[in-house]
């Protein structure tokens, strides 16, 4: 019986470095699970690159390239992530008080 995993299908750009190399190069993920993704680039990869991702309201993650395809790789992690995070707002979302926000569309009462 074939092992399924938990796998969300999404449109995420990252931050992508190789091991011995400081350029930093944005990519498209396509797929995310605790384990690992799957990227759409252009970049050259190889089986078996370390790379350091760099993932929305996760962070850092190092893992190795499991395989490669023509404008596609996948990437399987050293070490399990969240990948619901990915989906969160940035800042977590948090609501500014009333008192702080902006009211569009009104005048104060002394200039109507």
């Amino acid at each position: 019986m074939k092992e399924t995993r938990d796998r969300d299908s999404l449109f995420l750009l990252a931050e992508l470095t190789f091991d011995g190399s400081s350029e930093v190069h944005k990519v498209k993920v396509r797929n995310l699970s605790p384990g690992g993704m799957m990227i759409e680039s252009d970049l050259n990869v190889a089986q078996g690159q370390t790379i350091t991702a760099t993932l929305r309201n996760i962070g850092s993650v190092r893992g190795q390239v499991a395989w490669a395809r023509t404008s596609r790789f996948g990437v399987a992690f050293d070490r399990e992530i969240n990948p619901k995070l990915a989906r969160q707002p940035v800042g977590g979302g948090v609501e500014l008080p009333r008192y702080l926000r902006t009211v569009i569309g009104t005048k104060p009462s002394h200039f109507r």
